[in-house]
C-alpha cells in the first residue's frame, strides 16, 4: 500500500513535470488596420503571434489587436508583436457594451460627448456610413449622427419591401431609437437612410452576430468573418487613438 502511494505521487509528479516542460503557446492576435508601404505585407485580418516579428518602412502602421488588448506598431524598423502592448481594457469595454443599445429609452438621447463626432459604441448605427452592421439584436437599432446641432429627420427603409419609418434627432441629440414595429429588421435585407435634405446618407444590410465576443481579437475575427468593415474600422480607430500613448 505504502509502496502504491509512493507509486501515484511518483506519477504525479511526472506529469506535473511534463505538462511544466511543454511549450506555452503563443498568443495571436489579429491586424485590424495597416496603413503605409507595407499594408499589402499585413492585410487587415492577418494572424500574427506575440513572438512573431514584423518589418517595417517608414510610414507604416499596423494596429494589432489580442486577447489582451491592442498594440500599434509603427515603422520603420523590425518588430516583435508581443513587445510593449498597449492595452485598453476600458475603452474596449464601453465601445462593445451590449447594454448600451438597451438601455436607451425610445427617441432620443444625448451622446456620450456632446459635440464629438466618433460614434461611442459599435453597435450604434451611423447614418453617414455605408456597409454591412453587426448586431446582436436585430430588435434593437439605435441610430447615431455625427453632429449635435439642430432638429434633423432621417428617413431607413427597406429597398425590398418598401416599409420606412422616420427618426429624429432632437437639437443637441446623437442617438435616436429605431421603431421596431414600424420597420422590422430582417437580416440581409438592403436598407436605404436618407438625410435631412432627402439625399441617400448610407446603404446598409444586417448580420445577427452571435456569440458573445468580450475579447478584442475574438471580436475582430467575427466582425472580419462576417463583413462588417465599417464596425472593425471604428474599433481599430478608437482603441489605437486611446493607445497612442504608449505606441512605439
Amino acid at each position: 500500500m505504502f509502496s502504491a502511494r509512493i507509486t501515484r505521487t511518483a506519477v504525479a509528479l511526472a506529469l506535473a513535470g511534463a505538462a511544466l516542460a511543454l511549450p506555452v503557446a503563443a498568443m495571436a492576435g489579429v491586424v485590424v488596420k495597416s496603413t503605409g508601404p507595407s499594408a499589402t505585407r499585413y492585410p487587415v485580418g492577418t494572424k500574427l503571434d506575440d513572438d512573431a516579428s514584423i518589418t517595417l518602412k517608414a510610414g507604416d502602421v499596423v494596429t494589432v489587436l489580442t486577447a489582451d488588448g491592442t498594440r500599434i506598431i509603427k515603422g520603420a524598423g523590425t518588430f516583435r508583436v508581443g513587445d510593449r502592448p498597449q492595452v485598453a481594457a476600458d475603452r474596449f469595454a464601453s465601445l462593445t457594451r451590449k447594454r448600451a443599445a438597451t438601455r436607451v429609452r425610445t427617441g432620443a438621447v444625448r451622446g456620450d460627448n456632446e459635440g464629438a463626432a466618433t460614434n461611442p459604441s459599435l453597435w450604434y448605427v451611423d447614418v453617414a456610413r455605408s456597409g454591412t452592421i453587426c448586431l446582436y439584436d436585430l430588435a434593437t437599432v439605435r441610430l447615431w449622427r455625427p453632429g449635435t446641432e439642430g432638429t434633423s429627420t432621417y428617413r431607413m427603409f427597406n429597398r425590398e419591401t418598401g416599409a420606412a419609418v422616420d427618426v429624429t434627432f432632437d437639437d443637441a441629440v446623437m442617438i435616436a431609437a429605431l421603431d421596431p414595429a414600424r420597420l422590422p429588421i430582417v437580416e440581409g435585407a438592403p436598407y436605404t437612410i436618407t438625410g435631412p435634405d432627402n439625399t441617400t446618407s448610407a446603404q446598409i444590410s444586417f448580420v445577427l452576430l452571435e456569440g458573445d465576443f468580450t475579447a478584442p481579437d475574438a471580436l475582430a475575427e467575427a466582425l472580419i468573418g462576417k463583413g462588417c468593415s465599417v464596425q472593425l474600422e471604428t474599433l481599430a480607430a478608437s482603441l489605437e487613438a486611446a493607445g497612442e500613448g504608449g505606441a512605439e
